[in-house]
């Protein structure tokens, strides 16, 4: 449609630029018009010398070589005319009259052009919309080919390389496998190696799959065709299977080659599932592409890599050894790679001398690359937005935060009232994470609105962590207490400030019972099977395997873990309430307590299994800071 339009404005520009150059050839200084009795006057005043006749039209030029121009009566001689008006004879023999023939252009725009423009409009209008119906209908008939690109050093904008790619050694040692066995087959096929089939790229969101994926296009030599699972279904039926199939035919072609299908659990779900039957579009899609990698006819040099953060809901046939031979779990980055890719990522902003990565890196536990990315993104921000030339550590520190809970709400301003409890809840938590031995250290407080959060308690743990512990689950479970604790104590009210810790507190405790097996009554037992049911909307089945008997046991140990851990809660801050009020007094004054001052005010009542986390009184670190927990 948008053609079509283009193409209707452009005759029309075409039409008055004709009408445009027509009027301008015609333009100039036209001679004075006079009737013909006034030529008759003139011709016996003996003041014309010429007269020029043309059709209809007489060009009259005076002696003195003035024009004048008049018009004669059709069907009639001039020299009649002027005999009926009057001329003297004697004069006229004088004159000078020629007659001259009607020009070719004149009579084209007289007598062609006025029928000929018309039909050359609708001639054009015609033209030009066939050619949108032939455009859609070839578009049509384009439905069953691949919409896949092909990535090569001439279509890709920025080249990426396994050595830009920080971290992630043993996943890029996987692929460059793959890259060397396609460059080098003989020396794999020397020693019997057979090609794999498939690399399957497993990891949670942002990890850095399809930037991998761009450095495997990146280093190899040979065609790389990539496209998205949700490129190949459409509404219309067998498009996906024909789609493959023009993909793999495209591939086999420019053999060897790689094909990179992002998210693939769009196309690759469970078949059978009962969403759309047996003639479902994904499903046939997904049959295509088991009978493609791994058929009849498999003599082929095209290596499939696939991403996906679903592999739970994966066919089981995709899955088999023939057809993704090889799965490369991608992790979140430790400490070491954080780092690396902090510096990839700020290469090329303006950093301050003073600006410590590592430290930023220690903070940052369980953030993926993409995290990273937009916390150096969200530094620089807010240089620009604070008119600075360089980024500093704080920059760096405050957009932790703001990629955890989000940007500061200067605009939800409390109460003097509201300012006290918050200040309280969040002093409660604290309180109890530094008495608690297996809590994280606590890194900073504030009642700062954030994001959806009223205020946050920031934990730090002292490494990363792989493995959690019965004792530091229920530790967190009774620092979420902490506050609503510390509300009861000083205010004897409750308030809606705890309905997420609350929430936090319940969901923990049930998965250490149904999940983790953490329950001396229970025992080391797994309860319910959650499925996640995709119909209308996204819905978490949890599938009963257990009788109620079992149920009401289960909700008796998740209320005696919460209880029990209220109790531990309520009885620190009962104990050090004189620090509760400290610390929340501080608060309110201040808004925001670091590390270092709340370890300094904690201090003389720290356990001494917890002192050796706790900054030295020469504010030197015992344990680096890292990546914050909110509670």
């Amino acid at each position: 449609m948008k053609k079509l339009t283009r193409n209707i404005l452009i005759v029309f520009l075409v039409f008055l630029f004709i009408a445009g150059v027509l009027s301008i050839t015609s333009a100039g200084v036209a001679p004075e018009e006079i009737s013909l009795s006034a030529i008759v006057g003139r011709i016996n005043a003996g003041e014309i010398a010429t007269i020029e006749v043309q059709e209809n039209d007489l060009n009259v030029i005076l002696k003195d070589g003035t024009q004048l121009k008049s018009r004669k009566e059709p069907q009639a001689a001039p020299l009649e005319s002027f005999a009926n008006l009057g001329v003297d004879q004697e004069k006229l023999k004088e004159l000078n009259i020629i007659y001259k023939e009607p020009s070719a252009g004149s009579i084209f725009l007289s007598s062609i052009l006025p029928f000929l423009l018309p039909l050359l409009l609708i001639g054009a209008f015609i033209y030009f919309l066939m050619r949108q119906v032939s455009g859609s209908n070839s578009r049509a008939m384009m439905f069953g080919q691949s919409q896949a690109k092909l990535a090569g050093p001439e279509n890709m904008k920025k080249k990426v390389t396994f050595a830009e790619v920080a971290g992630l050694k043993e996943s890029k040692q996987e692929l460059s496998e793959v890259v060397e066995f396609l460059r080098y087959p003989q020396k794999f096929l020397a020693v019997g190696a057979r090609i794999p089939k498939g690399v399957l790229l497993l990891g949670p969101p942002g990890c850095g799959k399809t930037l991998l994926a761009r450095a495997v296009a990146g280093e190899a030599n040979v065609p790389f065709f990539f496209m998205s699972g949700s490129e190949f279904v459409e509404m219309f039926v067998g498009v996906g299977a024909s789609r493959v199939r023009d993909l793999f035919v495209k591939a086999k072609k420019s053999s060897p080659s790689i094909i990179f299908i992002d998210e693939i659990d769009a196309v690759g779900r469970h078949r059978g599932a009962g969403l759309g039957g047996g003639h479902d579009e994904r499903e046939q899609t997904l049959n295509q592409i088991l009978v493609e990698m791994d058929g009849f006819d498999n003599e082929t040099n095209v290596i499939i890599i696939a991403a996906t953060n679903r592999p739970d809901v994966l066919d089981p046939a995709l899955l088999r050894p023939g057809r993704f031979d090889r799965r490369v779990v991608i992790d979140s980055p430790d400490i070491k790679d954080r780092e690396a890719i902090l510096k990839v990522h700020s290469a090329n902003k303006p950093l301050a001398k003073t600006v410590n990565l590592h430290e930023i890196a220690q903070r940052t536990p369980g953030f993926t690359g993409a995290d990273l990315e937009n916390l150096v993104n969200e530094a620089a921000i807010l240089v620009a937005r604070r008119n600075k030339k360089a980024i500093h550590q704080d920059e760096l520190v405050e957009s932790i935060e703001k990629v955890l809970l989000g940007p500061e709400r200067k605009g939800h301003v409390f109460s003097k009232k509201e300012k006290e409890i918050t200040a309280h809840h969040e002093a409660g938590h604290a309180l109890v994470a530094a008495m608690l031995p297996h809590a994280d250290p606590v890194h900073k407080i504030s009642i700062i609105s954030r994001g959806r959060a009223g205020g946050y308690t920031l934990k730090v743990p002292s490494e990363d962590k792989h493995l959690h512990s019965k004792s530091e689950f229920l530790a967190d479970i009774a620092i979420s207490m902490g506050g609503m604790a510390a509300e009861k104590l000083i205010f004897n009210e409750q308030t809606t400030g705890a309905s997420n810790d609350l929430k936090v507190a319940t969901q923990l405790a049930r998965r250490m019972v149904t999940a983790y097996g953490m329950s001396d009554k229970l025992g080391p037992m797994t309860f319910g099977d959650s499925q996640e049911m995709v119909f209308l909307g996204k819905e978490i089945h949890e599938q009963k395997n257990y009788s109620e008997k079992i149920a009401n046991k289960i909700d008796e140990e998740v209320y005696k873990i919460i209880d029990e851990s209220s109790k531990v809660a309520l009885e620190i801050v009962k104990k050090f309430k004189h620090k509760l009020v400290e610390i929340a007094e501080k608060l309110v004054e201040q808004e925001t307590i670091e590390r270092q001052e709340f370890d300094r005010m904690v201090a003389d009542i720290v356990p001494e299994e917890k002192r050796n986390l706790f900054i030295k009184p020469d504010n030197k670190k015992a344990v680096p800071d890292a990546a914050p927990a909110v509670a």
